[in-house]
């Protein structure tokens, strides 16, 4: 029998549903029925969340000074606070989490306003303005990085990021070892939205290199599905042994093989990362609101687990140079894993279940 229903909310990419579908494995597996809230971009990875039924909310980003742009943004919230009050009188939930993004306010505020035990999650190092908003109307915030700006007075719960159980599961291998002239495993992503630079970036680095580090190149890269064919055509032309997909399903999988990655720093990727025990080359996106992957990329490059590089700044033959250093000092990286995994918390997933389980009696 169900200890009840617990309605998660997240905004609709990766970096805020990886962390809540971690939650959800967990409270599924105490016992609770679980129920997401989320917008319209959920559908791709709706097939992997466990959750007994999705029902999609009803928002907008407050990111406009414009004074139409601001008012259709309210009456987008608005609209979806009236539907997060039908939805919460239906499924009786005893908690409602939120992972961030605007889709999350709605249901938030209702389950405010009804007197509902709430939580809210920030999983970067800078708390974001959805978050923001809602911190005060919340029972408990818990955070994913101590150093988490933007916090003010507000009382938190340093808990680490949940990670999802499939990188739990491929984090108890090792970093693989290699040696100066064994093959290197690179993989490139962008996050759940692509990276467009990199797919102009990386064939051009890998122009620069040698012929001898082209031919131990194994690339595994992320390209959005209008720049595929052309990446994996700079590949093929270069020689370089590569598999670029719009979107990898077994993510776990490609990053316990990697001997390097080379991604973006939203904070569920930097959590994985730690957790895995994997170096990087992190690339912050230059147009977040508040520039929380930069600080994200901040603290893991800090203990000498990642190397940062704006990408106004990264030029092909900077990162040529990068992965030339990479290819030839094994013992460096393999350090740089190390030093990575230090600011690992395997234990995130658990601890935000506990506060949410403690809500709920």
């Amino acid at each position: 029998m169900s200890k009840g229903v617990i309605l998660l909310c997240a905004g609709g990419t990766g970096g805020h549903l990886f962390p809540a579908e971690a939650v959800a494995h967990e409270l599924k597996k105490r016992g609770y029925t679980i129920h997401l809230a989320a917008d319209d971009r959920v559908e791709r990875f709706a097939d992997k969340f466990p959750a007994e039924a999705i029902h999609q909310i009803k928002s907008a980003t407050l990111s406009s000074k414009n004074p139409i742009a601001i008012f259709k943004t309210l009456k987008s919230l608005w609209s979806g606070y009236k539907q997060s009050r039908m939805l919460l009188a239906k499924l009786q939930p005893v908690a409602v989490a939120g992972f961030g993004g605007y889709p999350t306010v709605p249901p938030l505020l209702a389950a405010s306003r009804l007197g509902i035990p709430t939580l809210v999650h920030e999983s970067n190092a800078v708390l974001g303005r959805a978050n923001r908003l809602l911190s005060r109307k919340v029972n408990k915030v818990a955070i994913g990085f101590g150093e988490t700006k933007h916090i003010d007075d507000v009382q938190v719960n340093v808990t680490g990021n949940p990670v999802r159980p499939e990188i739990l599961k491929a984090a108890i291998q090792n970093y693989p070892q290699r040696t100066k002239t064994a093959k290197f495993n690179l993989l490139v992503f962008g996050g759940s939205q692509g990276a467009a630079f990199f797919s102009e970036v990386m064939p051009e680095a890998c122009k620069l290199l040698s012929g001898v580090e082209r031919k131990l190149l194994n690339i595994v890269q992320q390209a959005r599905p209008e720049d595929k064919d052309e990446v994996i055509a700079a590949y093929k032309e270069m020689g370089v042994n590569a598999e670029v997909e719009s979107f990898f399903g077994d993510m776990a999988s490609k990053l316990q093989a990697s001997h390097l990655v080379m991604s973006r720093a939203g904070a569920s990727t930097v959590s994985e990362l730690a957790v895995m025990g994997r170096p990087a080359i992190l690339i912050p996106y230059p147009h977040a609101l508040d520039h929380d992957q930069a600080t994200n990329a901040a603290a893991v490059a800090s203990v000498g687990g990642a190397t940062l590089f704006d990408q106004s700044a990264l030029t092909p033959k900077l990162l040529a140079d990068e992965l030339s250093r990479a290819i030839a000092d094994p013992k460096k990286l393999a350090l740089a894993a190390k030093n990575a995994k230090k600011t690992g918390k395997p234990d995130a997933t658990k601890a935000l279940a506990n506060m949410l389980e403690a809500l709920a009696v």
